[in-house]
């Protein structure tokens, strides 16, 4: 879903086209844009009435279908940050785009989005808790361990950070 997210964003600057719209969605913390994951996507959203597009003349150069978002598109955009599926929910990308975006989201979701991420959160600090205790004992440095303990040692910031959000906003997420 970030994909989508990324592009709907994208356009609702001003229509782009293709290449224009790779340009703009660059982004250090996402993998690169390609022409064959974007124009499969652009043309998902054309059929389903989220984004339209024209075709342009250029001077001496092939014409160009410039794309522009529907009303549709924002609602769907709109509905893309709004929820965090449980099964993205550990995804950290996606998290972090959602929250990106919170000013433009309801308390309510904004409660739901933070909540899913702390189960999320919550899962891996088990799982790799765990794997902790389980390790056996090792001569020397036992780097696997090193690299889980960091790993949890993340994980438990990140979570701390999550409750501090969710402090900000007033949410409760009891834990069992």
């Amino acid at each position: 879903m970030i994909f989508d997210i990324i592009v709907l964003s994208a356009l609702r600057s001003s229509p782009a086209h293709g290449y224009e719209l790779k340009r703009r969605v660059q982004r250090p913390s996402f993998a690169a844009l390609s022409n064959n994951s974007l124009y499969p996507a652009l043309h998902r959203f054309e059929k389903s009435g989220a984004v339209t597009h024209a075709v342009t003349a250029q001077d001496g150069r092939p014409s160009r279908k410039v794309y522009t978002i529907t009303e549709l598109g924002r609602g769907l955009f709109h509905d893309l940050i709004s929820t965090l599926p449980a099964a993205l929910a550990g995804n950290e990308e996606e998290f972090l785009i959602r929250l990106g975006f919170f000013d433009e989201v309801s308390s309510g979701d904004r409660a739901a989005i933070l909540a899913a991420r702390a189960a999320a959160l919550d899962e891996k600090i088990a799982q790799v808790g765990a794997l902790v205790e389980t390790r056996p004992e090792r001569d020397g440095t036992d780097w696997p361990s090193v690299s889980m303990e960091h790993l949890l040692s993340t994980l438990h910031h990140e979570r701390d950070w999550v409750t501090g959000l969710m402090n900000d906003e007033e949410i409760t997420v009891h834990v069992d």
